[in-house]
């Protein structure tokens, strides 16, 4: 680490030389704490009492070697003395791995010379900008639970999880933040630990273990990060020297609206703190992307636009993904960005935030809205679910419908469409359809393939008992074959990000119907969906001598439906196609040439 990198916030691996390190037959500590009076290392091995430790450089680190060959798992803490006489016992905040809550000590973790399999993944590994991406989100202690409501570890997970991946047509996963946090319901996004991996699942070594068991299996591995805010736990970053070092002192900005302290991107040690974190699991686990949370409040002083732009956020950002993406080309960075500032995806150089995608939270808010109306009011509501194309070339973006969308009164996404519940199964398949029409990565929160019909909680497992119903089976088997449609046609993905790419075939608003054309690397796909209650003919005008092979019909009847659809081309009259189209469904075809 350079020490100068280190406190101008240029700094990118900081944990290379904080935290605990084994150093020939002994263990070196390092921990940054200037406004210490004193610290001392605290641990297993010494019986919970001092090993002074030494200042380092320009007083501002502390050091200390312990020559006793320590093994994995032996727990440690800083005890650190303030100028007034009184200490806390900290856990290290570059610890590698720490104790299973209520237990609040660093773990000590070996990094190194994990055997991992995954070569010709990294070697290939792209940013998906051109390829299709379908990410699965998910929280890895509610998807499945053991029989006597016990977490699988990270390894116990891979015989389970990655064939489910694989069956059900998921090229992603996306994981719930894994840096240690103290508290369940946070779902990880109030963090004590940084570089910890939640010892709810195990160890470093073993989540390196899956994810490189998803490489093998070519599932790419993102996992959410938390750039703006940690926990408030004293024992952690809260106060860590006797001072404010990572949070800010004044309440007016020192806390988020969640409770949790605000990190102070002002400050360099701040910036190669967070920096360092963001370039610790890329590099050291491969993980294949972040997903920033919360950029908002990045952007702007407590996500307020009326209170102005954080330009230190701003600033912040930028140097983060220029450095991260010198250091990882083909690593995907995502921002949870609920503004309109604009460039979040553009370059650097060319004034943006540097950020591969965004989030697109007004498509998500505007679809679900349409889908959630009357009948009488979507004949007038159409501009719902129209609006993003307006938009939408301005950013790169991926649809999520997220964790955030099925809980805290929101209902799962089933339960959301309108009407009765004999009518929610067809009106969701023809949603989903949808979503994989419109340009766009897609993420889906675990769950929604099963029809869940309640809210998601963090602690239990989702409610696969749902599969025992006949409906919800064969609603599984629609989002199976969907995902298995985006996945083996590049009409769906290879030009999500240019108006080439999309276009509108037809657009009836007071009949609820629409239709849309995708092209690809030669390849072109027309969908056409009913979104109303009748059953409504429509005009679909290619050029003549076209042929319409069937892809996917919503109403077909191994999904629930009424409809038999025989997969013969469907021909048209002088490029004229009339199809009649059930009430609430959706139909894709390619378009052949006779």
């Amino acid at each position: 680490m350079d020490y100068q990198s280190f406190y101008a916030g240029t700094c990118f691996d900081a944990y290379r030389y904080q935290g605990a390190h084994r150093e020939g037959d002994g263990v070196i500590f390092r921990t940054f704490a200037p406004a210490a009076a004193g610290v001392s290392v605290i641990g297993d091995w010494n019986g919970w009492t001092e090993t002074p430790m030494e200042k380092e450089y320009d007083g501002n680190f502390w050091v200390c070697r312990v020559g006793e060959k320590l093994p994995d798992g032996t727990r440690y803490k800083y005890r650190i003395w303030k100028q007034d006489g009184s200490f806390l016992d900290h856990c290290d905040p570059y610890g590698f791995g720490m104790e299973l809550r209520p237990g609040t000590a660093s773990v000590l973790r070996t990094l190194e010379g994990f055997p991992f399999g995954d070569q010709v993944w990294m070697a290939g590994r792209t940013d998906r900008k051109k390829g299709p991406l379908n990410i699965y989100e998910l929280h890895l202690g509610a998807w499945r639970r053991k029989e006597d409501g016990s977490w699988y570890s990270y390894t116990e997970l891979i015989p389970v999880l990655i064939p489910y991946l694989m069956e059900n047509g998921f090229d992603c996963v996306e994981f719930l933040p894994l840096s240690e946090h103290p508290c369940d319901e946070s779902w990880g996004y109030q963090n004590t630990g940084f570089f910890s991996p939640t010892a709810r699942y195990g160890t470093a070594r073993e989540l390196m273990s899956l994810v490189d068991a998803c490489h093998r299996a070519s599932i790419a591995v993102i996992l959410d990060f938390v750039p703006v805010h940690f926990a408030v736990d004293d024992y952690a970053l809260w106060n860590y020297d006797g001072t404010a070092l990572y949070e800010y002192p004044h309440p007016a900005v020192g806390y988020s609206e969640w409770g949790s302290c605000n990190f102070m991107h002002a400050r360099g040690e701040v910036r190669s703190f967070l920096q360092s974190a963001a370039h610790y699991w890329l590099e050291e686990y491969h993980i294949d992307g972040l997903r920033m949370d919360a950029v908002r409040n990045l952007i702007y002083w407590q996500g307020d636009p009326g209170r102005g732009e954080n330009q230190c956020g701003l600033s912040f950002l930028r140097e983060m993904n220029r450095g991260l993406k010198a250091l990882h080309p083909n690593a995907m960075l995502i921002a949870e960005d609920s503004s309109a500032h604009p460039g979040v995806t553009a370059p650097v150089e060319a004034g943006g935030l540097g950020f591969d995608y965004k989030w697109d939270l007004g498509w998500m808010h505007d679809t679900l809205s349409y889908f959630q109306m009357p009948q009488a009011e979507r004949k007038k509501g159409a501009y719902a679910l129209t609006f993003s194309m307006e938009y939408f070339f301005n950013e790169r973006y991926i649809l999520p419908l997220s964790h955030d969308e099925v809980v805290h009164g929101k209902a799962s996404i089933l339960q959301k469409m309108e009407g009765l519940p004999e009518g929610k199964f067809p009106q969701a398949r023809a949603f989903y359809l949808y979503m994989f029409a419109h340009p766009g990565k897609k993420l889906n929160f675990m769950g929604a393939e099963l029809g869940q019909t309640t809210e998601w909680s963090e602690q239990k497992a989702l409610a696969w008992e749902l599969l025992e119903q006949p409906e919800h089976q064969r609603f599984q088997r629609f989002f199976r074959d969907l995902n298995l449609v985006y996945h083996y046609h590049p009409a769906l993905w290879a030009e999500d990000y240019g108006p080439k790419g999309f276009r509108w075939l037809a657009l009836e608003e007071e009949r609820c119907l629409f239709a849309l054309e995708r092209r690809g690397e030669g390849e072109r796909v027309v969908f056409a969906f009913n979104f109303s209650w009748t059953p409504e003919n429509l005009t679909l005008e290619l050029e003549e001598g076209a042929l319409l092979q069937p892809l996917l019909d919503s109403d077909n009847t191994v999904y629930g439906g009424e409809s038999l659809w025989d997969g013969r081309p469907l021909e048209g009259e002088e490029g004229c196609f009339r199809v009649t189209l059930p009430p609430c469904s959706g139909r894709c075809w390619m378009v052949l040439k006779a």
